[in-house]
């Protein structure tokens, strides 16, 4: 194979892209397991619930797809209040209960979609700015993987600021780290687990709305999204700087890998250094210092 600069260029442009769509998927995940401590095994279908959201908003009410995006995120935030409140509030607990949990309520989102929506894929339209291709000096990029990059470095710096610089931050590194301790302040731990689910639901969400432009809308479709999304939040460590490392370098990674193979080589040696990773390192990149009490 001739080397190409130009070629290489783009594939660690892409690189970014893919590392950016995986921190998309794992970063609701990334706040509710670092908060809260839940492994949320329905995490995959509030991804696919986001992108029927945004194929309804559209294709029922003539919704812009931009506007989808947000109103994705209310919709999907709004749902995982209700399932935090009607289930997941009685398991904190219990770990094991709550995977379980969750696992039957990813079953049951899918089964309900299946019924409703049937087998058939679903699409979505994007506007036609974003679906050309930019090139700027050989290197080539659709706009709407600029735009996911772009959206995925806002979110990143608008959840740092609510983690570090809100009053709404401090409660929750406050329950992560000692919830009896912040109780004791006068801090409701519930009611910041609620909160901090709905908004990892919501995220999800938004996710979703942004993933049904990039294929098709399928009932299983959640199921790709959430392996990657537990790569990224164990490889990280389960904090939102490890994520967001963990999801740049694996992307890089295997974009690097499918330029010098194929893609389905790629994601295999992927798996396998993170593996290899996780043998020696099984806390990830960032651990978060203290235990959860």
């Amino acid at each position: 194979m001739d080397f190409s600069w130009v070629t290489f260029a783009n594939s660690l442009v892409l690189g970014l892209s893919i590392g950016s769509i995986w921190l998309i998927a794992a970063l609701g995940l990334t706040i509710i397991y670092g908060t809260a401590g839940v492994i949320n095994m329905a995490h995959g279908e509030l991804i696919m619930l986001g992108a029927y959201s945004a194929y309804c908003l559209q294709h029922y009410l003539g919704v812009p797809f931009l506007m989808c995006i947000p109103l994705s995120f209310v919709i999907v935030a709004l749902l995982g209040l209700v399932i935090e409140r009607v289930l997941i509030r009685y398991l904190y607990d219990r770990p094991l209960d709550t995977l379980l949990a969750t696992w039957g309520v990813s079953l049951v989102l899918m089964q309900g979609v299946r019924m409703i929506f049937g087998n058939d894929p679903k699409y979505i339209n994007m506007p036609e700015f974003l679906s050309n291709n930019l090139t700027l000096g050989g290197v080539s990029l659709s706009a709407f993987r600029l735009l996911i990059i772009a959206m995925t470095v806002l979110m990143v710096g608008a959840f740092w600021f609510l983690f570090y610089r809100t009053h709404f931050g401090i409660k929750i590194r406050a329950v992560t780290q000692n919830k009896e301790m912040a109780a004791s302040f006068g801090i409701n731990a519930e009611r910041i687990y609620m909160y901090t689910f709905a908004l990892g639901a919501g995220l999800a969400g938004l996710a979703g709305s942004l993933f049904a432009a990039l294929s098709i809308v399928l009932p299983g479709m959640g199921t790709g999204y959430i392996v990657q999304s537990f790569l990224v939040v164990v490889t990280g460590g389960g904090s939102l700087l490890g994520s967001v490392a963990a999801s740049a370098l694996t992307g890089e990674i295997q974009s690097v890998f499918a330029f010098i193979f194929n893609d389905t080589f790629a994601r295999f040696l992927l798996f396998i250094l993170i593996v290899i990773f996780l043998r020696f390192r099984p806390q990830g990149l960032f651990s978060a210092g203290v235990a959860r009490r």
